[in-house]
């Protein structure tokens, strides 16, 4: 979401200017894609952004692969910090089925000087995942941002975490569904999805995983 659950204007404001100034092609995203209406929510929020880029400095990340583009805020983010870490080693495996969508986010990375970076897959996500899989790449992958449809949450989950290396992290957008995921009630599809990913990983031996508040929830998990 494009602001973090919970979070008033005013403190949406105050981490803004408390964090690192975003790149002009960040700023530019976030501000044409909050024009979109509704569909805006599936921006991530600014305060997001710079939690991503502090994983892959801690991480050294070079290789990221990411599931769901939208309109390329993530993605762009990212690329900022692989690029400036390993320059042209760095790599973004970048996964979505819209063209509408991903041909906005391409302009954002030309301009940001990035879209040497990032290879743009546009069909099913867990048709790239299961393709990079059996050229031989598990264990080649730092890190992943999953921030797409929540049903295929814990395919997304079994095909990044083979992708990764061990010490990689995975990471789940959405798991606190704004809310929904505490209410019994909530029994739809999604929410029923979310809650299973959250429960897969927490009893998952292979990894060490904690969800955090910010944005609308993001599940960590750290393949062990």
């Amino acid at each position: 979401m494009s602001r973090s659950l919970g979070l008033p204007p005013e403190v949406v404001a105050y981490l803004a200017s408390a964090n690192r100034a975003e790149h002009p092609a960040q700023v530019r995203c976030r501000a044409e894609t909050e024009t979109l209406g509704g569909v805006a929510r599936m921006q991530i929020s600014a305060e997001q952004g710079a939690f991503l880029q502090f994983l892959l400095r801690m991480l050294n990340a070079r290789r990221v692969v990411e599931v769901g583009v939208f309109t390329g805020y993530s993605a762009l983010t990212m690329a900022l910090t692989l690029r400036a870490q390993h320059g042209g080693d760095a790599r973004l495996l970048a996964c979505d089925v819209s063209e509408e969508w991903t041909s906005k986010a391409r302009s954002y990375w030309r301009e940001a000087g990035v879209e040497d970076v990032i290879d743009l897959k546009v069909r099913p996500a867990i048709e790239t995942l299961e393709a990079r899989i059996a050229a031989g790449e598990a264990g080649a992958y730092d890190f992943a941002f999953i921030d797409a449809d929540k049903t295929s949450y814990a395919a997304y989950y079994e095909a990044c975490l083979t992708l990764l290396r061990p010490g990689g992290v995975m990471a789940f957008d959405n798991v606190l569904w704004s809310g929904a995921v505490a209410d019994p009630a909530k029994t739809d599809a999604d929410t029923v999805a979310l809650r299973g990913v959250a429960e897969k990983a927490k009893a998952d031996a292979r990894v060490d995983c904690a969800i955090t508040g910010i944005g609308d929830g993001v599940l960590l998990c750290l393949k062990r």
